[in-house]
């Protein structure tokens, strides 16, 4: 059976001649059906443009977006549509997704009138005081008929999922869902997030900068790591956070702060050979984490393009370097 999406050598572009940004560049992922895929990466790095192309609102510039085995690109008008439908997005700025000029009413409903998911206004007032109610907006009735700068940052962004929830997507981009809600109600609206891909049965790509929260929130399913628009490991969440094997991941998870004392004490810090994130006007030679990794070997990292190849342990690394070493974050 085919994954629910597979990309294929995808790559993007911006600008023209010298000036062109390669957002991302030759990446190949598959997502199952009912998976929980986290792609993480710093600011930067693509996986929000990666994002955007698999919900069709970014024309690739090479490669290749499959749903569910069909060429996105190859499919009719009336296919498209369908496809359109079971793939939604969680944009990152409920301030901006949000139109300010409608009610909550008009925001939900309009989906579901346009799509004719629902017969008439009555049953499409009913459908949005019930996907209130879905992702913890209650009473609904207090909420339905407000405007968007009358809602906290929160809610907003509870009301950007009941519009993804709309019309019963199969797929389900989150793009830095959480980022601009306050620390205290992130916990909630994660938790919310994964009821609702149990109840709704939803497969969902969620984008993060911050591996605390991909931990969290995808535990049982797999972390993608990308940096400056290609991917450098994936894996089942437990193994990679347990054994990371490329430098740009141990990183990261250094970074995370630990709650436990004990454990913050004895965590091994990464020591990078620069801090500087190279530009993607002119990316380094080689591996391009190579400026920065405290493990270069000159004449291969800086010469040689690493492939992203699998582990017999699980999942994918682009680091021949470190392949094969397991690497304990605590010493």
């Amino acid at each position: 059976m085919a994954p629910i999406l597979e990309i294929r050598n995808l790559t993007k572009q911006f600008g023209k001649g010298k000036e062109t940004v390669t957002a991302v560049d030759d990446i190949s992922l598959s997502i199952e059906a009912g998976e929980t895929v986290c792609l993480v990466g710093e600011s930067g790095c693509g996986k929000s443009t990666t994002g955007r192309m698999v919900a069709g609102l970014l024309e690739p510039t090479r490669g290749d977006v499959l749903f569910e085995g069909q060429n996105i690109r190859s499919l009719d008008s009336a296919a498209y549509r369908r496809y359109r439908q079971s793939v939604q997005i969680i944009h990152q700025d409920p301030y901006s997704s949000l139109n300010p000029t409608q009610t909550v009413r008009q925001i939900i409903t309009a989906p579901l009138l346009r799509h004719k998911k629902v017969k008439n206004h009555r049953e499409a007032e009913q459908r949005t005081l019930d996907l209130l109610e879905v992702v913890d907006l209650t009473p609904a009735l207090d909420v339905i008929d407000k405007y968007p700068h009358q809602l906290s940052g929160g809610q907003r962004q509870r009301v950007a999922v009941a519009r993804a929830l709309t019309l019963n997507p199969k797929f389900i981009v989150a793009d830095e869902a959480v980022s601009m809600v306050d620390v205290s109600i992130r916990v909630s609206i994660l938790s919310m997030l994964a009821r609702l891909k149990k109840e709704f049965d939803v497969t969902f790509l969620f984008i993060t900068h911050d591996l605390a929260l991909a931990k969290y929130f995808a535990w049982q399913g797999r972390i993608t790591v990308m940096y400056l628009g290609r991917i450098v490991e994936d894996g089942p969440t437990q193994r990679l956070i347990a054994d990371p094997r490329h430098p740009y991941t141990q990183a990261l998870l250094a970074a995370v702060p630990e709650a436990d004392p004990e454990l913050a004490h004895h965590k091994r810090q990464i020591e990078l050979r620069s801090a500087e994130i190279p530009s993607l006007l002119q990316l380094p030679p080689g591996c391009t984490f190579h400026p920065r990794c405290p493990y270069l070997v000159p004449g291969q990292c800086d010469v040689q393009r690493p492939a992203l190849e699998p582990l017999d342990v699980g999942g994918r690394v682009a680091c021949p370097v470190r392949k094969l070493e397991r690497v304990s974050l605590l010493v």
